[in-house]
Protein backbone atom coordinates (compact mmCIF):
# COMPACT_ATOMS: atom_id res chain seq x y z
CA UNK A 1 0.00 0.00 0.00
CA UNK A 2 1.31 3.50 -0.91
CA UNK A 3 0.04 6.77 0.28
CA UNK A 4 -0.35 9.45 -2.46
CA UNK A 5 -2.06 12.63 -1.41
CA UNK A 6 -4.03 10.82 1.25
CA UNK A 7 -5.39 8.40 -1.38
CA UNK A 8 -4.81 4.66 -1.04
CA UNK A 9 -3.79 2.87 -4.19
CA UNK A 10 -4.23 -0.91 -4.34
CA UNK A 11 -2.29 -2.99 -6.83
CA UNK A 12 -4.31 -5.97 -7.88
CA UNK A 13 -3.07 -9.16 -9.45
CA UNK A 14 0.01 -9.61 -7.26
CA UNK A 15 0.50 -10.00 -3.60
CA UNK A 16 2.85 -7.41 -2.25
CA UNK A 17 4.54 -8.02 1.06
CA UNK A 18 4.69 -5.10 3.37
CA UNK A 19 8.14 -3.65 3.85
CA UNK A 20 9.87 -3.89 7.12
CA UNK A 21 10.07 -0.16 7.45
CA UNK A 22 6.97 1.48 6.05
CA UNK A 23 7.84 4.20 3.54
CA UNK A 24 5.55 7.10 3.10
CA UNK A 25 5.57 8.70 -0.34
CA UNK A 26 4.28 12.21 -0.71
CA UNK A 27 3.88 13.41 -4.27
CA UNK A 28 2.07 16.57 -5.24
CA UNK A 29 0.16 16.81 -8.55
CA UNK A 30 -0.93 20.23 -9.88
CA UNK A 31 -4.04 19.95 -11.97
CA UNK A 32 -5.69 22.94 -13.56
CA UNK A 33 -9.26 23.49 -12.66
CA UNK A 34 -11.50 21.74 -15.16
CA UNK A 35 -13.76 24.72 -15.59
CA UNK A 36 -11.04 26.75 -17.30
CA UNK A 37 -10.22 24.02 -19.78
CA UNK A 38 -13.82 23.47 -20.55
CA UNK A 39 -14.45 27.18 -21.04
CA UNK A 40 -11.43 27.53 -23.34
CA UNK A 41 -12.58 24.52 -25.31
CA UNK A 42 -16.03 26.01 -25.59
CA UNK A 43 -14.52 29.28 -26.77
CA UNK A 44 -12.44 27.50 -29.40
CA UNK A 45 -15.45 25.58 -30.55
CA UNK A 46 -17.33 28.85 -30.87
CA UNK A 47 -14.62 30.89 -32.67
CA UNK A 48 -13.65 28.38 -35.34
CA UNK A 49 -17.16 27.78 -36.71
CA UNK A 50 -17.81 31.55 -36.84
CA UNK A 51 -14.58 32.23 -38.74
CA UNK A 52 -15.31 29.35 -41.07
CA UNK A 53 -18.81 30.70 -41.68
CA UNK A 54 -17.47 34.18 -42.48
CA UNK A 55 -14.92 32.75 -44.89
CA UNK A 56 -17.60 30.68 -46.59
CA UNK A 57 -19.84 33.74 -46.88
CA UNK A 58 -16.99 35.71 -48.46
CA UNK A 59 -16.36 32.92 -50.95
CA UNK A 60 -20.04 32.78 -51.80
CA UNK A 61 -20.19 36.56 -52.32
CA UNK A 62 -17.02 36.46 -54.45
CA UNK A 63 -18.44 33.63 -56.54
CA UNK A 64 -21.69 35.54 -56.98
CA UNK A 65 -19.80 38.67 -58.04
CA UNK A 66 -17.65 36.72 -60.47
CA UNK A 67 -20.71 35.01 -61.82
CA UNK A 68 -22.54 38.32 -62.24
CA UNK A 69 -19.50 39.82 -63.96
CA UNK A 70 -19.27 36.86 -66.30
CA UNK A 71 -22.98 37.07 -67.01
CA UNK A 72 -22.78 40.81 -67.65
CA UNK A 73 -19.75 40.24 -69.89
CA UNK A 74 -21.60 37.59 -71.85
CA UNK A 75 -24.67 39.83 -72.10
CA UNK A 76 -22.50 42.78 -73.15
CA UNK A 77 -20.74 40.75 -75.80
CA UNK A 78 -24.02 39.38 -77.01
CA UNK A 79 -25.66 42.82 -77.26
CA UNK A 80 -22.57 44.22 -78.93
CA UNK A 81 -22.62 41.39 -81.45
CA UNK A 82 -26.31 41.97 -82.15
CA UNK A 83 -25.75 45.71 -82.63
CA UNK A 84 -22.80 45.06 -84.93
CA UNK A 85 -24.81 42.57 -86.98
CA UNK A 86 -27.76 44.98 -87.22
CA UNK A 87 -25.48 47.84 -88.31
CA UNK A 88 -23.83 45.61 -90.88
CA UNK A 89 -27.23 44.51 -92.20
CA UNK A 90 -28.37 48.14 -92.52
CA UNK A 91 -25.18 49.09 -94.38
CA UNK A 92 -25.54 46.12 -96.71
CA UNK A 93 -29.15 47.08 -97.40
CA UNK A 94 -28.12 50.65 -98.21
CA UNK A 95 -25.33 49.60 -100.57
CA UNK A 96 -27.32 46.90 -102.31
CA UNK A 97 -30.43 49.05 -102.48
CA UNK A 98 -28.77 52.10 -104.03
CA UNK A 99 -26.59 49.92 -106.25
CA UNK A 100 -29.56 48.03 -107.57
CA UNK A 101 -31.47 51.27 -108.13
CA UNK A 102 -28.57 52.86 -110.03
CA UNK A 103 -27.94 49.83 -112.25
CA UNK A 104 -31.64 49.46 -112.94
CA UNK A 105 -32.03 53.11 -113.93
CA UNK A 106 -29.00 52.97 -116.20
CA UNK A 107 -30.03 49.76 -117.93
CA UNK A 108 -33.72 50.62 -118.28
CA UNK A 109 -33.20 54.03 -119.88
CA UNK A 110 -34.88 52.69 -123.04
CA UNK A 111 -37.49 50.47 -121.42
CA UNK A 112 -40.27 52.20 -123.38
CA UNK A 113 -38.70 51.00 -126.63
CA UNK A 114 -37.71 47.50 -125.61
CA UNK A 115 -40.40 45.76 -127.62
CA UNK A 116 -38.58 43.28 -129.83
CA UNK A 117 -35.09 44.30 -128.57
CA UNK A 118 -32.46 41.73 -127.78
CA UNK A 119 -30.22 41.90 -124.72
CA UNK A 120 -27.34 42.93 -126.92
CA UNK A 121 -29.30 45.90 -128.26
CA UNK A 122 -30.26 46.98 -124.73
CA UNK A 123 -26.64 46.95 -123.57
CA UNK A 124 -25.44 48.59 -126.79
CA UNK A 125 -27.68 51.64 -126.67
CA UNK A 126 -27.79 52.15 -122.90
CA UNK A 127 -24.53 54.22 -122.61
CA UNK A 128 -25.42 56.49 -125.52
CA UNK A 129 -28.94 57.16 -124.36
CA UNK A 130 -27.81 57.75 -120.75
CA UNK A 131 -25.40 60.38 -122.02
CA UNK A 132 -28.20 62.04 -123.99
CA UNK A 133 -30.37 62.04 -120.84
CA UNK A 134 -27.52 63.64 -118.87
CA UNK A 135 -27.11 66.42 -121.42
CA UNK A 136 -30.84 67.09 -121.33
CA UNK A 137 -30.67 67.32 -117.52
CA UNK A 138 -27.80 69.81 -117.81
CA UNK A 139 -29.94 71.97 -120.10
CA UNK A 140 -32.99 71.81 -117.86
CA UNK A 141 -31.31 72.29 -114.47
CA UNK A 142 -27.50 72.26 -114.65
CA UNK A 143 -26.89 73.12 -110.98
CA UNK A 144 -29.13 70.34 -109.62
CA UNK A 145 -27.67 67.76 -112.01
CA UNK A 146 -24.13 68.62 -110.90
CA UNK A 147 -25.14 68.64 -107.24
CA UNK A 148 -26.51 65.09 -107.55
CA UNK A 149 -23.35 63.86 -109.28
CA UNK A 150 -21.08 65.46 -106.67
CA UNK A 151 -23.15 64.07 -103.81
CA UNK A 152 -22.87 60.54 -105.21
CA UNK A 153 -19.14 60.90 -105.87
CA UNK A 154 -18.37 62.28 -102.40
CA UNK A 155 -20.34 59.48 -100.75
CA UNK A 156 -18.52 56.84 -102.79
CA UNK A 157 -15.19 58.53 -102.12
CA UNK A 158 -15.72 58.43 -98.36
CA UNK A 159 -16.78 54.78 -98.55
CA UNK A 160 -13.59 53.97 -100.46
CA UNK A 161 -11.60 55.92 -97.87
CA UNK A 162 -13.11 53.91 -95.01
CA UNK A 163 -12.37 50.64 -96.79
CA UNK A 164 -8.81 51.85 -97.42
CA UNK A 165 -8.47 52.58 -93.70
CA UNK A 166 -9.16 48.91 -92.96
CA UNK A 167 -12.90 48.75 -92.32
CA UNK A 168 -14.79 45.79 -93.85
CA UNK A 169 -16.97 46.46 -96.86
CA UNK A 170 -20.27 46.64 -94.97
CA UNK A 171 -19.01 48.03 -91.64
CA UNK A 172 -18.56 51.65 -92.69
CA UNK A 173 -19.59 54.66 -90.63
CA UNK A 174 -22.93 55.76 -92.06
CA UNK A 175 -22.88 59.17 -90.37
CA UNK A 176 -19.43 59.95 -91.73
CA UNK A 177 -20.47 58.85 -95.23
CA UNK A 178 -23.61 60.98 -95.01
CA UNK A 179 -21.59 64.05 -93.96
CA UNK A 180 -19.24 63.71 -96.91
CA UNK A 181 -22.10 63.17 -99.35
CA UNK A 182 -23.96 66.15 -97.93
CA UNK A 183 -20.94 68.41 -98.43
CA UNK A 184 -20.56 67.18 -102.01
CA UNK A 185 -24.25 67.66 -102.79
CA UNK A 186 -24.84 71.04 -101.21
CA UNK A 187 -21.51 72.75 -101.86
CA UNK A 188 -19.18 71.09 -104.33
CA UNK A 189 -21.65 70.65 -107.18
CA UNK A 190 -23.07 74.16 -107.02
CA UNK A 191 -19.81 75.98 -106.27
CA UNK A 192 -17.93 74.09 -109.00
CA UNK A 193 -20.60 75.00 -111.53
CA UNK A 194 -20.10 78.72 -110.87
CA UNK A 195 -16.33 78.40 -110.49
CA UNK A 196 -15.80 76.98 -114.00
CA UNK A 197 -17.94 79.75 -115.44
CA UNK A 198 -15.92 82.33 -113.47
CA UNK A 199 -12.67 80.80 -114.69
CA UNK A 200 -13.81 81.14 -118.30
CA UNK A 201 -14.81 84.74 -117.65
CA UNK A 202 -11.46 85.62 -116.03
CA UNK A 203 -9.36 83.92 -118.72
CA UNK A 204 -11.43 84.01 -121.93
CA UNK A 205 -8.47 83.67 -124.28
CA UNK A 206 -7.68 80.79 -126.63
CA UNK A 207 -3.90 81.05 -126.69
CA UNK A 208 -1.50 78.24 -125.80
CA UNK A 209 -0.80 79.63 -122.31
CA UNK A 210 -4.47 79.60 -121.26
CA UNK A 211 -4.50 75.98 -120.11
CA UNK A 212 -1.37 76.33 -117.89
CA UNK A 213 -2.76 79.59 -116.49
CA UNK A 214 -6.10 77.98 -115.62
CA UNK A 215 -4.34 75.03 -114.03
CA UNK A 216 -2.18 77.35 -111.93
CA UNK A 217 -5.22 79.35 -110.83
CA UNK A 218 -7.12 76.15 -110.06
CA UNK A 219 -4.32 74.61 -108.01
CA UNK A 220 -3.66 77.70 -105.92
CA UNK A 221 -6.78 79.81 -105.39
CA UNK A 222 -9.58 77.34 -106.00
CA UNK A 223 -7.91 74.35 -104.32
CA UNK A 224 -7.11 76.40 -101.23
CA UNK A 225 -10.67 77.71 -101.03
CA UNK A 226 -12.36 74.36 -101.57
CA UNK A 227 -10.11 72.37 -99.22
CA UNK A 228 -10.76 74.94 -96.51
CA UNK A 229 -14.52 74.82 -97.08
CA UNK A 230 -14.52 71.03 -96.96
CA UNK A 231 -12.62 70.87 -93.67
CA UNK A 232 -14.61 73.63 -92.00
CA UNK A 233 -18.02 72.26 -92.98
CA UNK A 234 -17.11 68.71 -91.98
CA UNK A 235 -15.88 70.00 -88.63
CA UNK A 236 -19.14 71.87 -88.08
CA UNK A 237 -21.14 68.77 -88.99
CA UNK A 238 -19.12 66.87 -86.36
CA UNK A 239 -20.05 69.61 -83.85
CA UNK A 240 -16.42 70.48 -83.22
CA UNK A 241 -15.33 73.77 -81.74
CA UNK A 242 -14.00 76.52 -84.04
CA UNK A 243 -10.59 76.28 -82.34
CA UNK A 244 -10.27 72.57 -83.15
CA UNK A 245 -11.43 73.14 -86.72
CA UNK A 246 -8.90 75.92 -87.19
CA UNK A 247 -6.08 73.82 -85.74
CA UNK A 248 -6.87 70.89 -88.02
CA UNK A 249 -7.12 73.17 -91.03
CA UNK A 250 -3.82 74.82 -90.18
CA UNK A 251 -2.16 71.42 -89.82
CA UNK A 252 -3.48 69.92 -93.07
CA UNK A 253 -3.70 72.98 -95.34
CA UNK A 254 -0.23 72.90 -96.89
CA UNK A 255 0.14 69.07 -97.06
CA UNK A 256 -3.20 68.77 -98.87
CA UNK A 257 -2.41 71.61 -101.25
CA UNK A 258 0.93 70.09 -102.23
CA UNK A 259 -0.61 66.61 -102.45
CA UNK A 260 -3.07 67.96 -105.00
CA UNK A 261 -0.20 69.09 -107.21
CA UNK A 262 0.75 65.45 -107.73
CA UNK A 263 -2.68 64.62 -109.19
CA UNK A 264 -4.67 67.55 -110.51
CA UNK A 265 -2.28 69.26 -112.98
CA UNK A 266 -2.29 66.14 -115.15
CA UNK A 267 -6.06 65.71 -114.84
CA UNK A 268 -6.68 69.38 -115.63
CA UNK A 269 -4.74 69.16 -118.87
CA UNK A 270 -7.82 67.24 -120.02
CA UNK A 271 -10.26 69.41 -118.04
CA UNK A 272 -9.23 72.74 -119.55
CA UNK A 273 -7.79 71.48 -122.81
CA UNK A 274 -10.40 69.08 -124.17
CA UNK A 275 -13.69 69.12 -122.27
CA UNK A 276 -16.41 71.78 -122.75
CA UNK A 277 -17.41 73.88 -119.75
CA UNK A 278 -20.75 72.17 -119.06
CA UNK A 279 -19.26 68.67 -119.01
CA UNK A 280 -16.14 69.55 -116.99
CA UNK A 281 -17.59 68.73 -113.60
CA UNK A 282 -18.49 65.19 -114.68
CA UNK A 283 -14.87 64.53 -115.64
CA UNK A 284 -13.60 66.24 -112.50
CA UNK A 285 -15.93 64.16 -110.33
CA UNK A 286 -14.53 60.98 -111.85
CA UNK A 287 -11.07 62.07 -110.71
CA UNK A 288 -12.60 63.25 -107.42
CA UNK A 289 -13.18 59.62 -106.45
CA UNK A 290 -9.45 59.45 -105.81
CA UNK A 291 -9.19 62.95 -104.34
CA UNK A 292 -12.16 62.62 -101.99
CA UNK A 293 -10.59 59.44 -100.64
CA UNK A 294 -7.51 61.50 -99.74
CA UNK A 295 -9.55 64.42 -98.35
CA UNK A 296 -11.80 62.23 -96.23
CA UNK A 297 -8.89 60.22 -94.88
CA UNK A 298 -7.00 63.38 -93.89
CA UNK A 299 -10.02 65.01 -92.27
CA UNK A 300 -11.28 62.06 -90.26
CA UNK A 301 -7.80 60.87 -89.30
CA UNK A 302 -7.02 64.19 -87.64
CA UNK A 303 -10.40 64.30 -85.91
CA UNK A 304 -10.16 60.72 -84.61
CA UNK A 305 -6.61 61.31 -83.39
CA UNK A 306 -7.69 64.40 -81.48
CA UNK A 307 -10.68 62.61 -79.95
CA UNK A 308 -8.45 59.69 -78.92
CA UNK A 309 -5.92 62.04 -77.30
CA UNK A 310 -8.68 63.87 -75.46
CA UNK A 311 -10.25 60.66 -74.14
CA UNK A 312 -6.85 59.38 -72.98
CA UNK A 313 -6.29 62.61 -71.06
CA UNK A 314 -9.71 62.41 -69.42
CA UNK A 315 -9.58 58.67 -68.60
CA UNK A 316 -7.29 58.13 -65.59
CA UNK A 317 -7.09 54.39 -66.29
CA UNK A 318 -5.70 54.84 -69.78
CA UNK A 319 -2.33 53.24 -70.56
CA UNK A 320 -0.72 56.62 -71.13
CA UNK A 321 -1.53 57.59 -67.55
CA UNK A 322 -0.03 54.43 -66.13
CA UNK A 323 3.46 54.93 -67.49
Amino acid sequence: MATVNNHVVFFSGHKVSPPTNPISYSTTFSISPPTKLFSQSRKNHKVYPVMKSIAEDKEVVADEQNGSERESGVVGEGSEGIDKFASKAINASIVLGFGTLAVTRLLTIDHEYWHGWTLYEILRYAPEHNWIAYEEALKENPVLAKMVISGIVYSLGDWIAQCYEGKPLFEFDRIRLFRSGLVGFTLHGSLSHYYYQLCEALIPFKDWWVVPAKIAFDQTVWSAVWNSIYFVVLGLLRFESPANIFNELKTTFLPLLTAGWKLWPFAHLVTYGLIPVEQRLLWVDCVELVWVTILSTYSNEKSETRISDTSSEVDPNSPSKKH
